[in-house]
């Protein structure tokens, strides 16, 4: 299914807890023009672009990417997928151009920790190199999902981890 920018639009404004007549007043529109972008009728000026943007706190990148917006949740016990049926996502966009994209099934972390495997050095900044892999599974394991790790480092370099 084809993600569209009024999909993910909508789809942020619920993420974010809105109503249409909110994000219309925050963007100095007309809840009318909200609603004509939610349904793919017309499109956002240009220039409203990176107040959208800061609006639901993602990049003008991920308003038109058709990846789902991973925000973080801790879902009740009830509601809990299989942990071994999740997948670890790796994503490194650096200050130089390269992106990584790592996806493993959290078996084979789990695995790849209990045999004391660390994960490469994903970057050369500090606030990285003291990722603690062990504590993110712990999160999992107590039902938080989707953006577990959302790190700018100062040089430049921006380094996500989404569990889904």
């Amino acid at each position: 299914m084809e993600t569209t920018l009024g999909k993910k639009f909508a789809e942020l404004r619920k993420l974010n807890g809105f109503t249409q007549d909110e994000v219309a007043e925050k963007l100095g529109v007309s809840p009318q023009a909200v609603s004509k972008w939610e349904n793919d009728l017309s499109c956002p000026d240009i220039m409203l672009l990176p107040d959208i943007a800061k609006l639901f706190d993602v990049t003008i990148d991920e308003l038109f990417s058709d990846q789902p917006t991973a925000k973080t949740v801790i879902l009740p016990e009830e509601q809990r997928v299989d942990i071994d049926k999740m997948m670890f996502k790796v994503v490194v966009d650096s200050k130089k151009g390269d992106r990584v994209r790592v996806n493993l099934p959290m078996p084979l972390v789990r695995l790849g920790i209990s045999i004391g495997m660390k994960l490469p050095q994903i970057t050369q900044n500090e606030a990285l190199r003291d990722l603690d892999i062990e504590s993110i599974l712990k999160l999992v394991d107590s039902g938080a999902i989707g953006q577990i790790v959302d790190v700018d480092s100062s040089d430049g370099d921006r380094v996500r981890i989404v569990v889904e």
